[in-house]
């Protein structure tokens, strides 16, 4: 018994300087609630110990005795000893407990900090999208700037040029290279805003060069006789049409909106879903900051 307790009484050490060798940091200061949860520690590192040594010591030692009962299973018979009355009162006060707890306590529907979390963002999202409601051009193109360095230069580049062709130049609605690619390989990236996409081949041979030419450059100059057939979806003004065709002329809200919720995918590569990043303030200023950068 005796080596037991000396053996005890090392394990009690080694455990706590483990424990503040691990968290020793955590208690240097003036926080008495790290000092309490020490001392929490000690207590149950020093009962867990004791309490394992007692029951260790009565096993090897304490002899079974008192009545067995008639029934037997393999011939192990039972003992019919009382409950410890401490054991009983521990069963039923937990029981108790955990009603009180759920109930009392801490009800299940009652405070949450991911519900509270949940419920500010809420609220500011509304107290904000409330103070910006009609916001000038000059407001909106310099939270759409703030936003942009925040959420796209990191792929487009703090100058929106794209870094190099990794992503979009911005400073442009579109390259006559993806022009062509999306005549030739058609495209379906905006499904939520534009179900029915555009299919591959509307064009072919010269006339390719011809609509991407116009339709790069800004339509300017004389219209093309080939791009009639964009017109019918896109409009003769390239500004789209809703539920049909994106504008292909400028970053309008809609088409903006549209990309942020499904992503894009393009001949430079695939551009992620942003869907519930941006409120729709901050979409709108974003738009208004991407046209102003071709101005």
């Amino acid at each position: 018994m005796k080596s037991m307790v000396i053996g005890g009484i090392i394990l009690v050490i080694a455990l706590i300087a483990g424990t503040y060798f691990a968290a020793g940091d955590a208690f240097i200061g003036d926080d008495y609630i790290n000092s309490l949860t020490m001392l929490g520690a000690i207590a149950i590192i020093v009962i867990t110990v004791f309490v394992s040594l007692k029951y260790v010591n009565q096993m090897k030692n304490d002899t079974a005795s008192g009545e067995l009962a008639e029934e037997s299973w393999d011939g192990i018979g039972e003992y019919q000893n009382k409950v410890p009355t401490g054991w009983a009162l521990a069963f039923i006060g937990t029981i108790l407990w955990m009603f009180w707890y759920f109930t009392i306590g801490y009800p299940i529907n009652s405070f949450s900090q991911i519900g509270q979390w949940n419920e500010e963002t809420l609220d500011y999202n509304a107290k904000f999208e409330k103070k910006w409601e009609n916001p000038s051009k000059e407001t909106l193109e310099a939270m759409g700037q703030s936003t942009f360095l925040v959420q796209c230069s990191p792929c487009h580049g703090v100058d929106a040029e794209g870094i190099e062709g990794k992503a979009q130049d911005l400073t442009k609605r579109i390259a006559k290279d993806q022009v062509v690619h999306v005549i030739n390989n058609g495209s379906n990236s905006l499904k939520t805003a534009y179900p029915g996409g555009m299919p591959a081949g509307m064009a072919f041979g010269p006339d390719v060069e011809i609509i991407a030419e116009y339709v790069a450059g800004g339509f300017k100059g004389e219209q093309p006789a080939a791009y009639a057939t964009c017109a019918g979806c896109h409009g003769a003004d390239g500004k789209g049409m809703p539920y049909v065709a994106p504008n292909i002329r400028e970053y309008d809200d809609a088409l903006v909106s549209a990309v942020l919720k499904d992503g894009k995918k393009s001949n430079i590569g695939i551009m992620p879903s942003f869907d519930g990043r941006l409120n729709e303030t901050q979409q709108k200023a974003l738009a208004a900051y991407l046209r102003s950068l071709g101005e």
